[in-house]
């Protein structure tokens, strides 16, 4: 196996491009150096994209952030700016694991190990992030929702490599949120994840919401239906319920030794509601 770490992005995509047989991206390597010790891959090529100067940066933009696809979940969990307009996104990326993994982990590599119960990806999802992706036919802006085709698969081309995850501007009164249920307190993989963004108007009155849901499909889910049933209400019995219903409507989960797929489709529901109530005090402020 080649290891590089190159020190340019285009030096890393020139890599990649040519790679002859399998190649893989280390960001944090939490995921891939569990995967190369079981012998569940065994790439020709690693690069390292540490090095790359823009890659750990967050960098304020047209009233959002963009994160760098080298910055550490601990990094961003210790950003106010980020912390203040998402704290949903953050709050989910901090989910990945322990503090050692922490600082090491970050949100580019969970979206782009393509599982369907990453808990970063239904919380960027339900804020319409953006992934920017550069290989050698240039720069391209895609939704975090078109990454991953399925587990362990995504839409990268050869070459290809996202450098980037732009959370955009909000209006005032925003909030967000997500949930997750795990077999033990804590350090384990989503049973299911829900996660909620809403705007209000003045009067309290939700204006503009969406709803994502992972580990219950082959991919995380955007709910559309759950979005449509919450605009227009200030989160009453109905609407919640409504949003119960939704939510478990649109999960299509398997059975295995985490949960079955009765007990997957239910909890979506349980913790769409209770991510849109916090989503909801959130944005009242």
């Amino acid at each position: 196996m080649q290891y590089e770490a190159p020190q340019t992005l285009d030096a890393a995509v020139a890599l990649l491009a040519d790679a002859r047989g399998a190649a893989r991206v280390l960001a944090g390597g939490t995921d891939l150096l569990v995967q190369l010790r079981s012998g569940a891959i065994e790439p020709d090529l690693v690069v390292d994209i540490k090095r790359i100067d823009e890659l750990k940066k967050i960098t304020a933009e047209d009233g959002g952030y963009r994160i760098g696809a080298a910055v550490s979940g601990a990094e961003l969990g210790e950003h106010e700016g980020v912390r203040a307009l998402w704290p949903g996104v953050v709050e989910a990326t901090e989910l990945i694991g322990s503090t050692q993994v922490q600082g090491r982990a970050t949100m580019a590599g969970n979206l782009c190990n393509a599982s369907p119960a990453a808990d970063s990806v239904p919380a960027m999802v339900a804020a319409d992030a953006t992934a920017r992706i550069v290989g050698p036919d240039g720069v391209r802006d895609t939704s975090v929702r078109d990454v991953a085709t399925g587990p362990g698969q995504t839409s990268l081309g050869r070459g290809e490599i996202v450098v980037s995850i732009f959370l955009p501007a909000r209006p005032a009164r925003s909030g967000d949120a997500y949930l997750r249920f795990i077999p033990r307190t804590e350090m384990d993989i989503a049973v299911v994840g829900a996660a909620v963004s809403v705007s209000l108007d003045d009067e309290g009155t939700c204006v503009a919401a969406r709803v994502s849901l992972g580990a219950v499909a082959a991919r995380v889910l955007l709910v559309d239906e759950g979005a449509r049933v919450l605009i227009g209400t200030k989160l009453d019995d109905d609407a919640l319920q409504a949003l119960a219903a939704a939510a478990s409507a649109a999960c299509s989960p398997i059975n295995d030794k985490r949960g079955t797929i009765e007990f997957r489709t239910d909890v979506a529901g349980v913790l769409a509601r209770r991510a849109a109530q916090t989503a909801f005090e959130r944005a009242k402020g």
